[in-house]
C-alpha cells in the first residue's frame, strides 16, 4: 500500500511540475512577444525581384519597419518554384526573426508536383494573407495579333504548339493557369519556364516569348504603356477598375485564377509571436497609403486571422491539386 501511495504522490508531483514548466514556457514566450522585435526581421521571398511576390512584402515590410522601429529586410532567395527559399525559411529558428512571404507554389502547390521536398509546407505556421491579385492573359502585340480571347484560341488551334507561353517557373500559378487554359480551350502551348515574374516579363516585352498568364500587378503598367496587350482577366466578373476588359470566363465559362501572397513562419514559432505579427500586418493593411500602394499592384486586400489563413490555404491545396491532376501537369 505504501508503494501505491508513494506512486500517487510521485504522479502528482510530476503533474504539478509539468504545470509549472508549461506556465514558465508560456511566460517566457509572452515576454519574448512583448519585446518582439528587438532586432532586424528578415522576410525571405522565394522569387527574384521585379514581381508582385517581391513588391507586396516590400510595401508591407516598410510599414512594419516604421511600426517596430527595427529594420525589415527582404531577402530574395529564388529557385525550384520557390522551394529553395521556402526550405531556408523552414529551417530557420522559430523566433519570428525569419519569416517567409510567398504566393501559392511553395505553400500549397509544390507538394503535389515534387516527389520530395526539403521541407514540409504543412508545418509552416500561417500568419496572414496580405492580398490577392487576379491573373490575366497578356500578349506581345508583335507576336499575337488577336484582339479577343476567342480570336486567340482560333489562332492557337491553327498553330498548335507554336505559341510560347512564359511562366514564373514549373508549378507556379502562371504555369498552372496556362495549363488550365489549354485544358479548357483544347489548345497547346510551348511552355517556357523562368525563375520568377521579372525575367519572364522582360522576355515577353522583348518578344522572345509570345504570351504570359501573369498577375496584373506588374504587367498592367506595361499594358497601359502600349507595350503589351491584355486580352482577358481571370476574375469571375469584370473588374471595376477595368470595366472594358472582358473576363476569360466570358469565352471559357468557369475559368478563374488568382495569385495570393501570404506571410508564414517557421514550424513551432510561438503563437504569441504569430498573433503579434498578424495584428501588426492587419493594422498595416488598414493604412490608407498601404491600401493605395497595393491597389497599384491590382491587389485585393485580404487580411484576417491566422486561423482563417490556415483554412484558406488548406482549401487551396485541394483546389490546385485538382487542376494538376486534371491537366496532367508534370515537372519538365
Amino acid at each position: 500500500m505504501a508503494g501505491i501511495g508513494g506512486a500517487k504522490v510521485g504522479a502528482r508531483a510530476l503533474w504539478f511540475a509539468g504545470l509549472v514548466l508549461c506556465a514558465v514556457i508560456s511566460l517566457v514566450a509572452r515576454a519574448q512577444a512583448q519585446d518582439y522585435p528587438s532586432r532586424a526581421v528578415k522576410i525571405i521571398v522565394p522569387f527574384p525581384p521585379g514581381g508582385t511576390a517581391d513588391g507586396m512584402p516590400r510595401i508591407v515590410g516598410e510599414w512594419l519597419s516604421r511600426k517596430w522601429g527595427q529594420p525589415v529586410i527582404i531577402e530574395n532567395k529564388s529557385g525550384a518554384a520557390g522551394n529553395v527559399g521556402a526550405e531556408a525559411a523552414a529551417k530557420s529558428d522559430p523566433d519570428g526573426y525569419t519569416l517567409l512571404s510567398a504566393p501559392p507554389p511553395p505553400l500549397v502547390i509544390n507538394q503535389n508536383l515534387y516527389p520530395k521536398l526539403g521541407y514540409n509546407p504543412l508545418e509552416f505556421v500561417p500568419i496572414i494573407i496580405m492580398g490577392r491579385v487576379p491573373n490575366a492573359l497578356v500578349v506581345n502585340p508583335d507576336k499575337v495579333k488577336a484582339a479577343t480571347v476567342a480570336e486567340f484560341i482560333t489562332y492557337v488551334k491553327a498553330n498548335p504548339g507554336k505559341i510560347t507561353s512564359a511562366t514564373q517557373g514549373n508549378g507556379t500559378t502562371s504555369h498552372l493557369t496556362s495549363e488550365m487554359f489549354q485544358l479548357m480551350a483544347n489548345v497547346k502551348f510551348q511552355h517556357v519556364p523562368y525563375r520568377g515574374t521579372g525575367p519572364a516579363l522582360i522576355d515577353l516585352l522583348g518578344g522572345n516569348v509570345a504570351i504570359m498568364f501573369d498577375n496584373l500587378g506588374f504587367s498592367l503598367p506595361q499594358v497601359n504603356a502600349g507595350k503589351l496587350k491584355l486580352l482577358g482577366v481571370a476574375t469571375p466578373k469584370r473588374m471595376a477598375s477595368l470595366p472594358n476588359v472582358p473576363t476569360i470566363a466570358e469565352t471559357l465559362p468557369g475559368f478563374e485564377s488568382a495569385a495570393w501572397f501570404a506571410i508564414v513562419a517557421p514550424p513551432k514559432t510561438p503563437a504569441v509571436i504569430i498573433a503579434k505579427i498578424n495584428a501588426d500586418v492587419n493594422e498595416a493593411l488598414k493604412d490608407p497609403e498601404i491600401r493605395k500602394r497595393l491597389a497599384g499592384l491590382s491587389a485585393e486586400i485580404v487580411g484576417g486571422t491566422p486561423q482563417a489563413t490556415a483554412a484558406y490555404m488548406k482549401e487551396e491545396v485541394e483546389r490546385w491539386n485538382n487542376i494538376i491532376k486534371a491537366a496532367g501537369v508534370k515537372l519538365e
